[in-house]
């Protein structure tokens, strides 16, 4: 099972999930100055912050909007991108948030699951219904690949449709966390966990410990730390054992070196924020007493 790669990627090189939102305003004027097109540009930044954070971090995401934005030049950028980080046995997240049924998801997993686009997770949307979920399942068991659905988003936004109550007077948020539970019984590794994840951002942290305890073979995507306002302390009532979920951060990692004013050194200076962040994490682990 993919999950169990990711696991103990967690437990070699701690929780911290790399952020690729690589957008072209990010990039130190030299890298562009040196390269003819947008997608050589793009690539060697996102190049020098892999290659400065693969053996500190879990694994990394790269958030496609960011890449669609640019067009057929940013497309390529992504392809590289992805192609890279799995090359040097890392393992990477799509985050594409799809949300569709029938051939539509068909084509969606076929995608990001294959061909020039190939990752080993992916995000999802459920909010369509379990069943745009289904079309993707075939990787799951047959081919190495996981996915993490939105259970309850980092962003305030998140009170709009996610809290409102239902028949069952739960909120939203928990009947999806339920219904991703019991889908991903089936696709569970050796360590407990399901290949089936969830997104559960870390900015709102008075449900953590139920979360956490109801959602037990969930392996939750924690988006949410840093520049959202999500601290270290936040992000412990989420693991378990410090262990069963990734911290992504993509910002504070990319741009560290706007706080050194440095940019010829922007991929040392992400290193040192990946070790600061994962430090911080560690050390908020150990002293949380839930």
């Amino acid at each position: 099972m993919i999950i169990d790669r990711l696991y103990e990627s967690v437990a070699e090189k701690g929780v911290v999930c790399v952020g690729l939102d690589t957008a072209i305003e990010y990039i130190p004027e030299d890298i562009i100055k040196k390269h003819l097109t947008i997608s050589d540009s793009i690539f060697e930044f996102n190049k020098r912050i892999i290659d400065a954070t693969y053996d500190v971090s879990a694994c990394f995401k790269v958030q496609i909007a960011y890449y669609e934005a640019l067009g057929v030049e940013g497309l390529a950028a992504y392809k590289k991108t992805i192609k890279y980080i799995r090359d040097k046995k890392c393992l990477v997240i799509a985050d594409i948030k799809r949300g569709d049924i029938s051939k539509t998801a068909k084509m969606y997993a076929k995608a990001h699951f294959e061909g020039d686009f190939e990752s080993d997770f992916i995000t999802l949307s459920p909010y369509m219904g379990m069943d745009s979920i289904q079309p993707y399942l075939n990787y799951v068991k047959e081919k190495e690949k996981g996915a993490f659905i939105l259970i309850r988003t980092s962003n305030e936004g998140a009170h709009d449709i996610q809290y409102i109550k239902d028949f069952s007077n739960n909120s939203v948020y928990k009947t999806v966390g339920e219904k991703v539970k019991s889908l991903g019984s089936e696709y569970l590794g050796k360590y407990g966990y399901s290949s089936i994840g969830g997104v559960v951002g870390c900015t709102h942290s008075d449900e953590a410990k139920d979360i956490r305890e109801s959602l037990n073979t969930t392996f939750f995507l924690i988006p949410g730390y840093g520049a959202q306002g999500g601290t270290a302390e936040d992000v412990a009532r989420y693991l378990k054992n410090g262990n069963g979920g990734i911290v992504n951060s993509s910002r504070g990692i990319l741009l560290a070196y706007k706080n050194h004013n440095d940019e010829n050194a922007f991929d040392a200076y992400a290193r040192e924020e990946v070790l600061s962040m994962r430090e911080a994490i560690n050390d908020a682990v150990k002293a949380y007493k839930g």
